[in-house]
């Protein structure tokens, strides 16, 4: 048994030998890059495969892609795709197999199919999308009343990031002038944290501003600057634009590429390129907002100069017509009153002819009954003292005056002197 023993670089040399005859030739394979790092034009790479179920790594390998080969290959799949070569990517490799006795097993890059991770990232986001389509939620943000006036501003940025300082730039002028309130938050925009960071940084933020203000910002602003494209797809989360669906709250991003959108773009109230033009956009609508404002001003202005002139107008036709009956009424007034007066004048005067008829009557009546008029009718008047007498109990023995229509006697009566009246 030790004498069929064979020496470890023996055998392995055999391992090497197999390995070369059975892949001599070259072959495409899928692969996610798990690290990658260059040394001295060189490019070294660890791949791996996922099970698609579980995610779990099923196999890993090392791979190499040689400076003889990397300026070609590097270059060629930028152009193509627009992304930069990094961790995290799905690619497909044309790889050769090669084992060394002394540093084991590698693969040797000799190309890359861009279209392949192109192909990769846009069936991800597109199945994002359609998640986000299904579920119901890609236009609730879209669907919210864009704010009247943008007062209150919360932005979520990368820290230090060059599209925030141009974004301050237009910012912290309008800030001066007291047009708009920004409050800043950060996070971290690309790496396989990115979403959570961000989603994090937001929903910390609102809560703070909410029991800060007892309100909701006018806007929430997310922007990032210009990056490669493979940047933008940790991005494309799920979970980040499906919890930014649901705020009440209007979301513009400007996330700094102008040829590719991200999921972001898809679930905003409004998208833009650059975080420069999110800020003109805001001030654009605050401008808008103001000459809007101004015209509706000199519209309510004008017509309340023109309610104003008719409303003057009616009013000197309503005096004119107020005048016009209050002279009438008058005028009807002084006829009644002149009728009145006539009519108590002809009644007093009517009034005072019975007045008097009525004392001529009496004054006649009273003639009638002077008494030289009563004397003459055959009567007589008594007197004692002086003065007339009623009864005759008054004669009690003194002198009496009897006057008739011929003159007057004094009678004395005696004691025993009777007189009888009948």
């Amino acid at each position: 048994m030790m004498n069929s023993a064979v020496r470890l670089s023996e055998y392995l040399a055999a391992v090497q030998a197999v390995v070369r005859f059975s892949f001599e030739e070259a072959t495409w394979v899928k692969a996610e890059i798990r690290s990658m790092s260059s040394k001295a034009g060189h490019y070294y790479f660890e791949l791996a495969e996922k099970d698609q179920g579980t995610d779990k790594t099923i196999a890993t390998c090392r791979a190499t892609l040689w400076k003889s080969h990397a300026p070609r290959v590097i270059q060629q799949f930028k152009a193509e795709s627009g992304i930069d070569l990094a961790r995290d990517l799905n690619v497909l490799v044309k790889v050769k197999a090669s084992f060394n006795p002394q540093y084991g097993f590698s693969l040797s890059i000799e190309d890359l199919d861009s279209s392949y991770t192109l192909g990769d990232l846009a069936q991800k986001y597109q199945d994002a999308l359609q998640r986000l389509t299904d579920a119901e939620l890609i236009d609730l943000n879209r669907r919210l009343p864009a704010p009247f006036d943008i007062n209150q501003v919360l932005v979520i940025a990368p820290e230090n990031a060059a599209g925030l300082g141009d974004f301050q730039k237009d910012a912290d002028r309008l800030a001066q002038y007291g047009v708009c309130e920004f409050s800043y938050a950060h996070a971290t925009f690309q790496g396989l944290t990115a979403a959570s960071s961000i989603q994090s940084a937001v929903q910390d933020s609102l809560t703070r501003y909410l029991q800060q203000h007892q309100k909701m910002p006018d806007l929430l602003v997310i922007i990032r600057g210009g990056g490669a494209v493979n940047d933008l797809a940790y991005l494309n989360d799920y979970a980040l634009a499906a919890f930014l669906c649901i705020l009440n709250v209007p979301i513009w991003v400007g996330i700094g590429h102008e040829r590719d959108r991200t999921l972001l773009d898809e679930i905003a109230h409004r998208s833009f390129d650059t975080p420069s033009k999110v800020i003109a956009g805001i001030r654009q609508h605050i401008q808008q907002v103001t000459a809007q404002a101004q015209q509706n001003f000199e519209t309510i202005y004008s017509i309340s100069q023109d309610e104003f002139k008719a409303y003057h107008a009616e009013l000197d036709y309503l005096l004119g017509l107020t005048q016009n009956h209050s002279r009438y009424q008058l005028q009807q007034v002084q006829r009644d009153t002149d009728r009145l007066i006539n009519d108590q004048k002809q009644q007093a005067q009517q009034i005072i002819r019975q007045a008097y008829q009525h004392t001529e009557q009496l004054m006649r009546e009273i003639l009638l009954q002077s008494p030289k008029q009563t004397l003459a009718r055959g009567y007589a008047i008594v007197r004692v003292a002086g003065k007339p007498i009623t009864s005759i109990k008054q004669l009690d023995g003194q002198p009496i005056q009897i006057e008739m229509n011929d003159g007057e006697a004094s009678v004395t009566l005696k004691d025993d002197s009777t007189i009888s009246f009948h």
